[in-house]
């Protein structure tokens, strides 16, 4: 099913210029929609198996270009069924009225996308470990896969520091681990920072030294999902060798303005050259940048990302920022996967893009609801409620990126 593909009856209903619109516009939609569900539901599956079959035939498939298709049988779970989510990113805990984000799925164009099969998985999985070593986007999936998982064994929470960024959890029918490291610039990092980013002094950043936290980890790993970048961004003072060599939107100290875009790319070269050098050979997935919606402002000045519904094909073209970072990202992946092929190494290298995926998906984040807010009751401060339009409603888009990790991985 390509860009032409015809959706149900109640899809037209989302995409109505009344729904298209922001803020509260388009709440009534899912109630209106939900006797079309029940009607549409096993004709839409029917034609989604058929066309799925023929087009497996043809052999080919990129499964990081495609659309959002409506989705009448909604999420693998709910807010309720998973007890894992993190309380910024349980949307409907905090009173997100709308559940029209929920009914969508990822279609690539040239076959279809299966949905997560947490049986399978464990049962490929038995005995081994995963780690994920990132940033918060990174600990935003692994609540989503969690949460998937647990629908076939009760994970175990066996360790957590202090601040619950370094986590671990066990499988215990399936004697399976998945790790959560923080590493948010995949170097080693000093950082003073709370869940919303006020930051007490600059952050040391020590380009010569990957982070201990995931080295010392690494070789525990089977399979390895790594990533950064939107820490790059934060002020930061950089340090090569021992000595500082400049700083990067430090305005009130007299360094060199260094910028960020060749330190990330001199940190993804180091962390790629590990992979590939180091004797222990997992399976690494490097996954892209995840791209944020902020309007009419960023993080931390008042900006919003109200929309209700997935951009549609040519909509909706990025931000510069993307652009750059995912342009360093695919170069540098690119150019390590080149080196490993021509040398004969044995490196299991993947690349996980969810870039465009993801962009196309505004109505999905925690948005004002990465906390309690009673906004039915009509909330008069409800402007003021910092908007995080970055992270992840769980349930929701970022479930497609543990759907496509199966695909890769179990294909």
């Amino acid at each position: 099913m390509g860009s032409g593909t015809r959706w149900p009856p109640w899809a037209a209903l989302l995409y109505s210029p009344r729904a298209r619109m922001g803020g509260g516009a388009g709440w009534g939609v899912p109630l209106k929609a939900i006797g079309w569900i029940l009607f549409a539901g096993v004709s839409f599956r029917l034609l989604c198996s058929l066309s799925s079959s023929l087009e497996s035939k043809e052999g080919k498939c990129d499964l990081f270009k495609g659309e959002w298709l409506p989705n009448p049988s909604g999420p693998a779970y709910t807010n309720s069924s998973c007890r894992f989510i993190d309380d910024h990113q349980n949307c409907m805990m905090n009173g997100r009225p709308d559940i029209v984000y929920l009914y969508w799925r990822w279609k690539p164009y040239e076959c279809d996308l299966p949905p997560f099969n947490e049986v399978r998985f464990l049962s490929a999985m038995r005995n081994k470990a995963w780690g994920f070593i990132g940033d918060s986007i990174l600990r935003n999936q692994v609540q989503s896969l969690i949460c998937l998982l647990s629908k076939a064994d009760e994970p175990v929470e066996v360790y957590h520091d202090k601040e619950f960024r370094n986590r671990r959890w066990h499988f215990q029918s399936y004697n399976f681990t998945v790790s959560l490291v923080w590493a948010p610039f995949l170097v080693k990092s000093e950082v003073s920072e709370n869940e919303n980013g006020e930051s007490t002094s600059e952050i040391q950043l020590h380009l010569d030294v990957l982070e201990p936290t995931w080295i010392s980890q690494y070789e525990s790993f089977d399979y390895v999902i790594i990533a950064g970048g939107q820490w790059f961004l934060k002020t930061a003072v950089y340090w090569d060798n021992g000595k500082v060599i400049g700083c990067h939107y430090c305005q009130d100290k007299n360094l060199t303005e260094l910028g960020f875009e060749h330190l990330y790319r001199r940190t993804l070269q180091s962390v790629l050259k590990f992979i590939s050098s180091t004797n222990h050979k997992p399976v690494v997935l490097f996954r892209t940048w995840a791209p944020d919606h902020f309007e009419n402002g960023e993080w931390s000045s008042g900006g919003t990302c109200s929309r209700i519904l997935p951009y549609r094909k040519g909509e909706y073209s990025g931000k510069y920022m993307d652009s750059v970072m995912r342009g360093i990202e695919l170069e540098e992946f690119n150019k390590a996967l080149a080196v490993v092929n021509s040398s004969g190494d044995v490196v299991n290298l993947k690349l996980l893009d969810i870039y465009s995926l993801s962009a196309m998906r505004p109505d999905g984040h925690a948005g004002p609801y990465r906390m309690f807010h009673p906004f039915a009751q009509g909330n008069k401060d409800a402007s003021s409620v910092q908007k995080d339009c970055l992270h992840w409603c769980v349930p929701g888009p970022i479930d497609a990126w543990n759907d496509l990790i199966m695909k890769l991985v179990l294909n």
